[in-house]
């Protein structure tokens, strides 16, 4: 037997309310649907199988207050209703029509519902006033432009960074892959290894040489090679994850690998390197350089600026650049024909900011700008003369890290020396090109591509590119 229907109730000024007026359904028809039918009571004529037991007297009618009805939810437009327009209808709701409000009788349900559809004011955040404004609508697909390109950088960011390994305990083991190094650095060796865990297991390079972090270990020497600062080694153990920066999750510890080629505990790195730059170089130079050599060139000397900017902006300089000690390695989930990934792994000569100008390293970038030209014809292409202009300003204005790497990033992606000067186009460029890029991205996706390592940095450049920014690095660059 069904209990008694609650009382009406009136809402108190204490009750909740809505951003937008809410949508009622008929509460006495969902009670109707939601409770069960009356105990043994057969709904159709057929006599019973056995004799009936006296039925209870029926309960009283009552009268149903169409004040109680239950809201049903839905999105919120961005504002209310302007006066003299109509409401507009909400698909999917059972809402009540006020000439009923007073009607004894049952809401009659129409025909079925139709599947429920996102209005366009809460799926855009715009209300149907504001497409009459043309700058509304613009400023709002603008916003939505940088929101998901700011997206895909976050998730390439995960991708390029993802995998990595945490600090050894002591339940890992090693196992040594290749008994000559991989790498032969300026300042170190480095050995591929193998730490096995409980779940998961890594690729390490053990860095066989100077002092551990933290002197909890030493490495063996490698003959030639300088004696460490330790400021530098210090900081590099506590910095946090940066992708042009060598990682250290700990050490190797004595006699894990038996008949290693080292003595003692060793770091371990967390990037495997392939090989040197001054490595890479000799072997570019082997063979005609390609025509798209300056544009690899200039993004590695991006992403060393980027790690270099890292350590200015903690108070540290390296007290000389070394192509032999910048390690460059296959990135994560990359194709392999793409651009390689720099680290910079030599915080041996790492020392605390001097004063003075506020670029430390811009005329060692400018040597080494040099260097990556080499031979190649000067002026070949826009962005080879554009490097050498950016090589002769390093050594005469000492830009910062940060601002080095603004200025290549505008030979890499624009714009170009034609706006120079044009502030107010600098705005619209901008978003012209972050929309390009998106449009991009989405093709290359459509058609199973995944972006690479140029993307991500293309994505990084756009994000957090403004106008007043790129005007700076035009003026570097041109004035």
């Amino acid at each position: 037997m069904s209990g008694p229907e609650p009382p009406t109730e009136t809402p108190g000024p204490d009750a909740p309310t809505w951003p937008t007026p809410p949508t009622y359904s008929n509460l006495g028809e969902v009670r109707a649907q939601l409770l069960p039918s009356k105990a043994c009571r057969s709904r159709t004529s057929r006599p019973p199988l056995t004799d009936p037991q006296p039925l209870p007297p029926p309960l009283p009618k009552k009268t149903l207050a169409r004040t109680q009805s239950l809201p049903t939810h839905r999105a919120p437009s961005s504002g209310p209703t302007p006066a003299g327009q109509p409401r507009r209808p909400y698909l999917g709701s059972h809402s009540v029509d006020e000439s009923q409000a007073g009607d004894d009788r049952a809401w009659a349900p129409g025909p079925p519902a139709q599947p429920h559809i996102r209005s366009l004011d809460s799926l855009l955040g715009l209300g149907w006033p504001d497409l009459h404004r043309p700058e509304a609508v613009r400023a709002f697909l603008e916003a939505q432009q940088l929101e998901g390109l700011r997206t895909v950088h976050a998730q390439l960011r995960a991708r390029l960074l993802g995998g990595r390994p945490g600090p050894c305990h002591p339940g890992h083991g090693f196992r040594l892959l290749d008994s000559s190094p991989c790498v032969d650095s300026g300042d170190a060796l480095y050995y591929r290894l193998v730490r096995v865990g409980d779940e998961a297991w890594h690729m390490l390079a053990a860095k066989t040489r100077g002092h551990s972090p933290g002197n909890r270990g030493s490495e063996v020497p490698k003959p030639g090679a300088e004696e460490p600062h330790p400021w530098g080694l210090e900081l590099q153990a506590s910095l946090g994850p940066h992708f042009n920066l060598q990682g250290l999750c700990g050490l190797v510890p004595e006699d894990a690998l038996p008949g290693a080629p080292w003595s003692g505990s060793v770091a371990l790195a967390a990037e495997v390197p392939e090989r040197t730059l001054t490595q890479w170089l000799s072997e570019v130079g082997r063979r005609p350089r390609p025509a798209e050599f300056p544009w690899v060139a200039a993004l590695l000397l991006l992403q060393l600026t980027s790690a270099l900017e890292h350590l200015e902006a903690r108070g540290a300089a390296l007290a000389e650049l070394r192509p032999e000690n910048l390690l460059l390695a296959a990135p994560r989930g990359c194709a392999t024909a793409g651009p390689p990934r720099l680290l910079l792994a030599d915080f041996g000569r790492v020392r605390p900011q001097p004063p003075g100008p506020p670029g430390p390293h811009a005329q060692q970038l400018s040597h080494l700008l040099g260097a990556l030209l080499g031979p190649a014809a000067p002026s070949a292409t826009p962005l080879a003369a554009g490097l050498e202009t950016l090589a002769a300003r390093l050594a005469h204005s000492r830009p910062s890290a940060a601002q080095a790497r603004a200025a290549l990033q505008v030979l890499l992606w624009g714009p170009g020396p034609a706006l120079r000067g044009q502030g107010a186009l600098l705005g619209p460029w901008l978003r012209v090109r972050r929309a390009l890029l998106v449009l991009h991205l989405a093709e290359r996706a459509a058609a199973g591509e995944a972006p690479g390592l140029e993307d991500w940095l293309c994505c990084t450049y756009l994000a957090e590119a403004t106008e007043a920014s790129l005007g700076h690095a035009l003026a570097l660059l041109w004035d």
